[in-house]
């Protein structure tokens, strides 16, 4: 019997909200054929695997689910419609989630996030193709290199508190009853990565969690080191 395998492409995508026209995080991209599940960053980017005939299914609190087939384009500029039914779940907790922190914070700094992206430095007039000049400002200028850092601070914190929202001490106290300080010990020991959490299934991270514990029995109380601060020499060259 043949067996063939389907050629796989590295795709990229963006997702918008239909109506607001705001980049939507935290949306589920799901591939039926192989089953693999990813999750957009904070500014609505995503980058998968697929083949051709691929289907994706975009899901969403909040908003309609969609179905888009995968075309010959490297990038999907993809947009979904906000279902005004839905009713957000009652929650004990008052925490907002990381996703809505970050878009709040994305609203009430627009001015800082445009001057981070300042668009195609190549324009489109009347008279042809040619150098934005306001792109160009934008990108170079100390305001701009200024918004860059405070939209990347703005992402890692983003990152930071959707580890945390999943990687829980409730949740490693209920798996392997740690406590106390040592509980904090192992927290900080095995903080997984932004990447691991916005891919493993709830499964793949109880799992995790355990195989860790396992090490962690070996030397429970060795101390992580703390990070060392970032310092910038200045240093010139002496003719």
């Amino acid at each position: 019997m043949p067996f063939f395998v389907q050629a796989q492409t590295s795709i990229e995508g963006i997702i918008y909200d239909e109506e607001s026209k705001d980049r939507l995080g935290r949306v589920q991209i799901y591939n039926p054929r192989t089953h693999q599940r990813v999750f957009n960053n904070a500014k609505g980017e995503f980058r998968m695997d697929v083949a051709k005939n691929d289907t994706l299914v975009l899901s969403k609190d909040g908003f309609f689910s969609d179905t888009i087939a995968v075309s010959d384009k490297p990038i999907l500029v993809l947009s979904m419609l906000r279902d005004f039914r839905y009713i957000q779940p009652v929650s004990v907790s008052a925490r907002r989630s990381p996703s809505d922190v970050y878009e709040e914070a994305r609203r009430q700094n627009r001015d800082a996030f445009s001057l981070a992206d300042p668009g195609s430095l190549i324009s489109v007039g009347p008279t042809g193709a040619g150098l934005s000049i306001n792109a160009i400002y934008n990108y170079f200028s100390k305001e701009g290199r200024n918004a860059r850092r405070f939209t990347e601070y703005l992402q890692q914190l983003y990152e930071e508190n959707v580890i945390d929202s999943v990687f829980t001490p409730d949740l490693v106290r209920n798996l392997v009853g740690l406590e106390g300080e040592r509980l904090q010990n192992f927290m900080i020991r095995y903080r997984p990565t932004y990447a691991f959490v916005t891919r493993a299934s709830h499964y793949q991270l109880t799992q995790y969690i355990k195989s860790k514990y396992n090490m962690f029995k070996i030397l429970p109380d060795l101390r992580p080191l703390p990070e060392l601060p970032k310092v910038d020499f200045d240093v010139k060259r002496k003719n």
